[in-house]
């Protein structure tokens, strides 16, 4: 079910989670499954952002459970929201870590390696 809006791919150490659409109320608690479940054992992680048509509150609280929780575990983690879009703009907003926030997935991927 969760398909239409993530799917999942692997580029050098990191698991590679791309998510699409509109990510609300109505589907973060599913996609928050289907990501916790498929990163579990993922030394990083990089989530492609620039797909999503909307964000609301329930998805930036579900990127930030992510975060917090591959933060405990001592895991990388970049968020790829590029230059403009629903998601970089939300991220924005809510004051979420920049630190976090790359434009492409070649730089996020290459300031995993870091």
């Amino acid at each position: 079910m969760t398909d239409q809006w993530v799917t999942f791919s692997q580029l050098g150490i990191a698991e590679l989670v791309y998510l699409k659409g509109e990510i609300d109320l109505a589907n973060a608690n599913d996609i928050g499954r289907a990501i916790v479940a498929r990163t579990s054992d993922a030394d990083a992680v990089l989530i492609d952002l620039t797909a999503v048509s909307f964000l609301d509150s329930a998805g930036v609280r579900l990127l930030d459970f992510i975060v917090g929780d591959l933060d405990d575990r001592g895991k990388p983690i970049k968020l790829v929201v590029g230059e403009r879009g629903a998601a970089r703009m939300t991220l924005q907003l809510c004051s979420f870590r920049t630190d976090l926030l790359a434009t492409d997935l070649e730089r996020a991927a290459a300031e995993l390696g870091r």
